[in-house]
């Protein structure tokens, strides 16, 4: 059944109505449609559009549609244009001409744009769950790896020691901030367009703020131009959505990096690991690496709603049909990566006594020496200068400073003294280094109290 076609006198192209049905993918949102429908009607009923008693035998059907849907027994195979088309005709189809006065003060316009907001809306609480059990995860490792030396890197070069705890913790603020953006991504969303019309409204006396609080909604929008041809919430979903690909990524990488022969500080578990088929000795890391890669499927996303809505004028053009597919490819990609990581840091374990070897190689210590001279009033920058000279030296030694002899530092500096070995040691590089005002230790735990207070306050 099509919603039009009385000023056609010819049927459509068949090549035409392949390419211009979206029923195939908007399927999805079958209850959003639904539940749509049954709150206009409802309104309809109040304003005495309807009567009572047509507004019941529409809801009671539509109720019956669902379930019939969600039972297999109706099935997305009629040749309808789209879900609307398709609900609309199963319900005439049932209950007759009252059926046809669903569609009263309604456009397919308000309507997709009601389904697709109450569709992502639900998206978004499922996102919000997905990453409070991520952030649980990660809070998890934190808790377990309070004193886990680690090196920390710039450029991907060792840099100063760390802990494996104040590693993750940088990650649990990146997915904070993640949950954070869809919060407010939600807010923004909130408002109902439903009895904006085709874009121009309607000449019946709906009440929309009565059709949006029955929909959860904050309030009905206020222009309804902006309401059928607004699609920033989607954007703003797919941005959201590759930001949290772009940190799901970032951890992969380092996890890709880590489970190397060379660095060996993490065992992938071998239900997160494949192997090679030529190769017996191989132990892949390839869902890190695919969250990785799926990562750019996500950005295309977003640039290509971007590039389908950047050319549009008002109100509504059949491009905004394109944000359907590339959105729903997106959370379906993101809900995956999400899931995938939990599991694969649930499962994974840490090499600790090769982390801590590391952090002792490589000089991490070297900054913790030059602050050492600095406290013994030798200016910074010439302290700079002392402590690259001895890195040197251990270079071309191939000595760790922890394995200098005092004559060794003396050589080099006369500042130097028996105290060095304590300030260079990685318990006092680690443990009382100052950060937020507090020593290092100290720090990362008040750090983990804070996370889990926030990761409580989510619930």
């Amino acid at each position: 059944m099509k919603l039009w076609g009385g000023r056609f006198t010819k049927k459509t192209n068949k090549l035409v109505e392949n390419f211009n049905e979206s029923l195939s993918f908007d399927h999805r949102f079958y209850k959003q449609d639904i539940r749509g429908s049954i709150a206009h009607v409802t309104m309809l009923a109040k304003q005495n559009i309807l009567s009572a008693d047509e507004r019941d035998r529409i809801i009671e059907e539509l109720k019956s549609i669902e379930e019939d849907i969600e039972k297999g027994n109706l099935r997305f195979d009629d040749g309808s244009e789209d879900i609307h088309s398709f609900v609309e005709a199963h319900l005439i189809e049932r209950i007759g001409d009252t059926g046809k006065k669903l569609h009263t003060g309604r456009s397919r316009n308000d309507q997709v744009a009601l389904d697709m907001k109450l569709y992502i809306r639900d998206e978004i609480d499922t996102f919000k769950e997905l990453l409070y059990e991520l952030l649980s995860e990660v809070l998890h490792i934190m808790e377990d790896n309070r004193s886990t030396y680690m090196p920390g890197f710039t450029h991907l070069q060792k840099a100063q020691p760390t802990t494996l705890a104040h590693h993750f913790g940088a990650y649990f603020e990146m997915f904070l901030r993640d949950y954070d953006r869809l919060v407010s991504t939600r807010k923004r969303m909130n408002l109902s367009p439903l009895g904006s019309g085709a874009f121009a409204g309607t000449t019946y006396e709906l009440d929309r703020d009565y059709v949006a609080d029955l929909l959860d909604f904050d309030t009905a929008t206020r222009n309804s131009m902006d309401s059928v041809s607004d699609r920033d919430y989607l954007l703003e979903l797919l941005s959201d959505l590759s930001i949290i690909s772009m940190h799901l990524s970032r951890l992969s990488e380092e996890i890709i990096i880590w489970n190397t022969d060379e660095y060996r500080f993490v065992e992938m578990d071998d239900t997160y690991s494949t192997g090679s088929s030529i190769m017996p000795q191989k132990k892949n890391p390839d869902i890190a690496e695919l969250i990785r890669g799926k990562t750019g499927r996500v950005y295309g996303s977003l640039i290509s709603l971007l590039t389908a809505m950047k050319g549009l004028p008002l109100a509504y053009n059949k491009d905004m049909q394109e944000d359907k597919e590339m959105s729903f490819d997106a959370i379906d990609t993101v809900k995956s990566l999400i899931k995938l990581m939990s599991g694969m840091l649930s499962s994974m374990k840490f090499n600790h006594s090769r982390m801590e070897a590391s952090a002792k190689g490589g000089f991490t210590n070297a900054t913790d020496a030059a602050d050492y001279l600095v406290k013994k009033n030798v200016a910074f920058r010439d302290a700079h200068e002392i402590v690259g000279r001895l890195v040197l030296y251990g270079i071309e030694h191939n000595k760790a400073l922890d394995d200098f002899t005092l004559e060794e530092f003396k050589n080099i500096s006369e500042v130097f003294d028996k105290d060095i070995y304590e300030a260079i040691s990685l318990k006092t590089c680690v443990e009382k280094r100052n950060t937020k005002g507090a020593p290092g230790l100290e720090a990362i735990n008040k750090e983990i109290e804070a996370s889990k207070r926030i990761l409580e306050s989510l619930k």
